[in-house]
């Protein structure tokens, strides 16, 4: 059975992704890494999906879903670093999600278009689950009237609940 997960894309990296153009477009890599700016993907898998959300305006919006392809550096990343060299210039399209990041790493998937204009309805962000390797759960603070005041829970990379995943794939869907 897949798993499913959140990461949050910053201000910088929505920005990036609009002034490239990117709206409407599938990436086809996204990146971990070994810091808190870019967050390890280490308990994904292949087949597993990953909710790239994006927080404006107390608003939570789901970007992409992302599904795993594998996390393999492929011949598609460019060849192995150099000193000089850019750490994936076969990506470079898609270096603003994170290609630099310490200890970046490619991870292949297959996801939807990147959008905006998502919402996760207010009622939603009040219900959304995450639970850990030892099976507790937590929801996410600082939802007040549907709005979320301030995003440091949805900061880092985390496993949702089957039902949290599947309503967020929900509105992944619409959306595509």
């Amino acid at each position: 059975m897949s798993d499913a997960f959140t990461v949050l894309w910053t201000q910088d990296t929505c920005r990036a992704l609009r002034k490239e153009g990117r709206a409407g477009e599938r990436p086809p890599v996204a990146f971990s890494g070994i810091h808190t700016s870019l967050p390890s993907w280490a308990g994904a898998r292949p087949g597993d999906d990953v909710y790239a959300l994006h927080v404006n305006q107390c608003a939570v919006y789901v970007v992409s879903r992302m599904r795993v392809v594998d996390t393999e550096r492929r011949d598609c990343c460019g060849g192995s670093r150099g000193r000089q060299e850019q750490g994936f210039p076969g990506h470079s399209a898609w270096s603003m999600l994170g290609a630099g990041g310490c200890g970046a790493s490619a991870v292949h998937v297959d996801s939807t278009p990147v959008r905006f204009d998502v919402p996760v309805p207010g009622d939603l962000l009040a219900r959304l689950t995450w639970r850990n390797a030892r099976g507790r759960t937590r929801n996410l603070k600082y939802v007040v009237d549907g709005r979320l005041e301030r995003a440091v829970g949805l900061q880092g990379f985390y496993r949702l609940t089957p039902e949290s995943a599947e309503a967020l794939a929900e509105l992944a869907v619409e959306a595509a």
